[in-house]
């Protein structure tokens, strides 16, 4: 039996837990109707083709099955859930005038310390709306574009009608089509021609109210020889009750542009975290997903890059921890549409205490996609005999003038290991806790620790420092 000193403690999730009374200026009823998607819409005074949009999705959304490949979303009643709930309060871009409650609850994630120190701009969402946002004076005199998606729909119409769910179209999948139905919040990014955003932005999704959805969208458009590294941070407190997270990001990186997206997914373990995130990347584009998943009940999330350039490059770096109660079914899509174009792919996992952790890829050669090359590195690690581990790779090679690799390992820490560790002085719990820092030190390492809150507490202390 596993001695109680070896054991890898949960994130500690007494900083997230902290809730605030469930204060609105305004909520829909739960369930999903036509009558409330034109509500969220009539909240928001949009345009008639964003309205049009909704209703469309609403209709796709009925007609589409619910996914049976993945973990059961048997638990998901969409009866019970709230859609939509605007906060009492609207958006601000002084942080003196938000609210005291929920500025606390910012202040307490270090959010406003690291606008301070380390970001160019931060947009802060709570529930259903940002409340908050500020960007550097400078990046606004180059003409980089960061604001809230209601603002974007407003004030830069054209550009959202073109791009706006072109990626991630409703008839994808049925949360696509939740999400085009009542989609509410989010960030729109548009950096011009040339700029490159030396510090990275940061956005924020906090969900606070119980028995909610959050269903934000983010698009970023990256224009030619520019560059950018856009971070995304998330978490709710725990409830007696399902939430959902079906929000939507949507990636344009032009020609010799370079894109880096760093999410840290924290989300309590009553969350369905059911996520789409999708990138275009022109000649010569790189595409960076930095990933670390934490948190949810369930989660199912696969950043996915066409590469339809030539010379195109996505790279995709992710850490999953999954405890009691958590089945994470996570991994990436890279579709090689053009000659000369390159994918590497590195995902570690770590599951305990029953818990599930699933790697799920996709990599397509296409027929044109002459030149190409995709390495593919997944690693497991298991913390005792009850917890499970899988990786499903899917290769789909149209073409055979490429180069293609995969390389999967899954197993448990090794007692000989251990044992040799402690031969040389250490504790039994201090060699468990240097072989687990080895295993997502490579992954660790490409996190932005000097930016993102989360990591500091998810990688640095609960990974490292709570085995004991």
């Amino acid at each position: 039996m596993e001695k109680e000193k070896t054991r890898l403690e949960d994130v500690s999730r007494a900083l997230y837990d902290i809730k605030n009374p469930d204060v609105f200026q305004f909520k829909t009823a739960s369930g999903l109707t036509e009558d409330i998607v034109r509500e969220i819409s009539s909240q928001k005074n949009e345009p008639d083709w964003m309205l049009a949009h909704r209703l469309k999705s609403l209709e796709n959304y009925h007609k589409i099955k619910m996914p049976v490949w993945g973990p059961s979303l048997e638990e998901l009643n969409m009866d019970d859930i709230v859609t939509y709930v605007r906060p009492k309060t609207d958006l601000k871009n002084d942080w003196k005038d938000v609210p005291e409650d929920i500025k606390n609850t910012f202040e307490r994630l270090g959010i406003q310390k690291a606008e301070q120190e380390s970001l160019a701009g931060v947009g802060a969402q709570y529930d259903s709306e940002v409340v908050y946002h500020n960007m550097r004076e400078d990046l606004l005199k180059q003409g980089v574009v960061y604001t809230d998606m209601e603002n974007a729909v407003q004030e830069y119409e054209h550009i959202v009608k073109e791009h706006f769910m072109k990626l991630v179209p409703p008839s994808d999948h049925k949360f696509a089509a939740l999400h085009g139905a009542v989609w509410s919040g989010g960030s729109f990014v548009y950096v011009p021609e040339g700029v490159h955003v030396d510090f990275p932005l940061q956005s924020y999704f906090r969900l606070n109210a119980p028995g909610a959805g959050q269903f934000e969208h983010t698009l970023i458009i990256v224009e030619k020889n520019a560059s950018l590294h856009f971070i995304e941070g998330c978490s709710a407190p725990k409830y007696n009750q399902i939430n959902l997270h079906a929000g939507c990001v949507e990636l344009f990186v032009r020609e010799n542009a370079k894109l880096r997206y760093s999410t840290i997914e924290n989300w309590s373990k009553n969350m369905m975290n059911l996520n789409t995130k999708r990138a275009l990347v022109d000649k010569n584009g790189t595409i960076e997903w930095i990933s670390g998943t934490f948190g949810s009940h369930i989660t199912m999330l696969y950043p996915s890059s066409i590469l339809r350039g030539e010379g195109a490059k996505s790279e995709f770096t992710g850490i999953t921890f999954a405890s009691k109660g958590q089945h994470l079914d996570t991994g990436t899509k890279v579709v090689h549409a053009a000659k000369n174009t390159s994918s590497t792919i590195h995902s570690k996992s770590i599951s305990k205490d029953g818990g599930k952790s699933v790697y799920r890829s996709s990599v397509v050669m296409n027929e044109n996609a002459t030149g190409s090359k995709s390495s593919v590195i997944c690693e497991s690690l298991m913390m005792d005999a009850i917890s499970r581990a899988d990786t499903i790779p899917v290769m789909d090679i149209r073409n055979d003038e490429i180069d293609i690799g995969h390389e999967a390992k899954i197993g448990r820490i090794s007692d000989d290991a251990i044992f040799y560790l402690m031969s040389r002085g250490l504790t039994e719990q201090e060699a468990k806790a240097m072989i687990v820092r080895g295993f997502v030190e490579p992954i660790a390492k490409e996190l932005p620790l000097e930016y993102a809150v989360e990591m500091n507490q998810l990688i640095t202390l609960e990974l490292e420092g709570t085995i004991g």
